[in-house]
């Protein structure tokens, strides 16, 4: 304690008396004493806490100017426990001084619309000023010559330096993916490597990514740093995918992108009013080749929206009397096209509608006998909002938009392709259509009597449990895509099946 502490008291004896200086840390510890605990509890409030920061710091030093004490003035000589009550002091005064000023740096160091660069700007300031305090107190208050401490802690840096050379790597290669923002938090990105995810955390030594099987990924910075890294979510959250086919040369290549362009117009999951686009990628006696290029509203409904374009292919493909080209070696003999596209066939039209496979096959010729033939041309209204159609139409070809009009503003409800059918509400419950039906190609359909189809009905009482459903899944999706957009408020039955089966009497 003689080599830390010489030379006290005799310092401050000449300044003043020794019942002055225990008189001076003791109001020194009485005022330590009332705002520690204080300081602890407005922890959570930043301008309580930086004013109280403010009102210590103010108060030591008034202390120590009253009395003539420099807190940064080294050398002192007196007894050991007034110099250990004065080094305590100063000591006070120094942290007192961090503390604010690492408050100030915090509360003012701010950068618009960049919290990660102003995070790790605030924090580096806050290790300078914590360094340089502890440099103080070792320097003012335990008198030890800091030159020479640094002088002979060089080795143990070095020694320290490589035991932590990789944590050192990483918190170097985190500051300058902070600086460089490659990501934030919430983007999905994927590395050469082929490991992805959603970024959920980043600290200086790794990064958190959430993959798509919800198990988290911890990835060094360094490791981030030096990989190609793709970031999906920019400049912004949606994502391009595409969609290869092959289908064998049965058909002009001018008909197979035509048809595949209506696969595309009929795909509800994709973005609008961005055009995708379709491109013929090769053509040999084996096949024509296409691929199908979309964009998603982000990554995850990437998924979603391949399952989509998948079934569309299969249905459009079919009205279109395409055939896909196998995977068979070259020279394999093609089988014969389902149909020709101008045939119009009203049992292949019914046999693609799902609603009917519980229809022997007599059963579903004698119905197809009945249905009417229809044709739409491209932007052709069908049926205006607000009007009841009385007839259940199939889709054999072609794409329809459905779109509701709310004060002038169109909402797009839903698109339908080959295999659907509409007017369902209008026949079974005399329900009116919640949008404009306009034919977003050349359409061509088959119309089914109400008459008819109601006598099927009475006939298979399963259809109404299956067409209750349908209807009751689109009025669900129509209720929260309308009331999220306009607030329209569509009233669901207990049962549409129920309700149907009351209107027939199936009972």
């Amino acid at each position: 304690m003689r080599i830390v502490l010489p030379r006290l008291r005799a310092e401050y004896l000449a300044l003043m008396g020794s019942s002055t200086l225990d008189l001076f840390v003791v109001q020194v510890g009485v005022l330590l004493a009332g705002t520690i605990p204080l300081r602890f509890a407005v922890r959570h409030h930043t301008r309580v806490k930086l004013g109280l920061d403010v009102f210590v710091f103010a108060m030591l030093s008034a202390m120590f100017i009253s009395r003539g004490i420099e807190p940064f003035a080294a050398g002192y000589r007196g007894g050991l426990f007034q110099g250990i009550s004065l080094g305590a002091a100063k000591a006070a005064w120094w942290i007192s001084l961090a503390l604010l000023l690492v408050n100030i740096i915090r509360h003012f160091v701010v950068f618009e619309h960049r919290p990660r660069e102003g995070r790790l700007v605030r924090d580096l300031l806050s290790g300078v000023v914590y360094i340089g305090t502890a440099l103080s107190l070792i320097a003012y208050v335990f008198n030890v010559p800091v030159g020479t401490l640094i002088a002979t802690s060089g080795v143990f840096a070095i020694v320290i330096g490589l035991a932590l050379q990789s944590t050192l790597n990483d918190v170097f290669s985190g500051i300058a993916l902070n600086l460089g923002r490659p990501y934030l938090v919430g983007d999905w990105i994927v590395l050469d490597d082929n490991v992805q995810g959603k970024v959920i955390e980043t600290n200086w030594r790794s990064t958190h990514l959430l993959n798509s099987t919800n198990d988290v990924v911890i990835v060094p910075n360094s490791t981030l740093a030096k990989s190609r890294l793709t970031n999906f979510s920019s400049p912004d959250e949606s994502h391009g995918m595409s969609v290869a086919v092959r289908f064998l040369p049965t058909e002009r290549p001018e008909l197979v992108v035509e048809a595949m362009k209506v696969v595309l117009l009929g795909c509800t999951k994709i973005m609008r009013p961005l055009s995708p686009s379709v491109s013929v990628t090769g053509m040999d006696s084996d096949g024509i080749g296409v691929e199908l290029t979309c964009r998603v509203r982000s990554v995850s409904k990437i998924a979603e929206a391949r399952n989509e374009i998948y079934d569309l292919i299969y249905r459009h493909a079919r009205s279109y009397g395409l055939l896909m080209s196998p995977s068979v070696t070259r020279g394999a003999t093609a089988a014969e096209p389902f149909s020709s596209p101008q045939t119009i066939d009203p049992l292949k039209c019914l046999l693609s509608v799902s609603l009917f496979q519980g229809l022997s096959l007599e059963e579903k010729s004698a119905l197809s006998q009945s249905m009417i033939p229809l044709e739409f041309a491209k932007g052709r209204m069908i049926a205006r909002q607000g009007t009841s159609l009385t007839s259940l139409i199939l889709i054999q070809k072609g794409v329809i938009v459905v779109e509701h009009i709310n004060e002038g503003h169109r909402t797009e409800i839903t698109r339908l392709s080959p295999g659907e059918f509409f007017g369902e509400r209008g026949v079974l419950m005399g329900v009116v259509e919640p949008g404009d039906i306009t034919a977003l190609t050349a359409v061509k359909c088959f119309e089914i009597p109400k008459d008819r189809f109601a006598g099927l009905l009475r006939d298979r009482p399963i259809i109404a449990e299956e067409v209750g459903n349908v209807l009751a899944h689109r009025i669900e999706i129509e209720k929260d895509l309308l009331q999220a957009v306009s607030g329209f408020s569509i009233t669901l039955p207990v049962s549409f099946s129920a309700r149907i089966k009351t209107l027939f009497g199936l009972h």
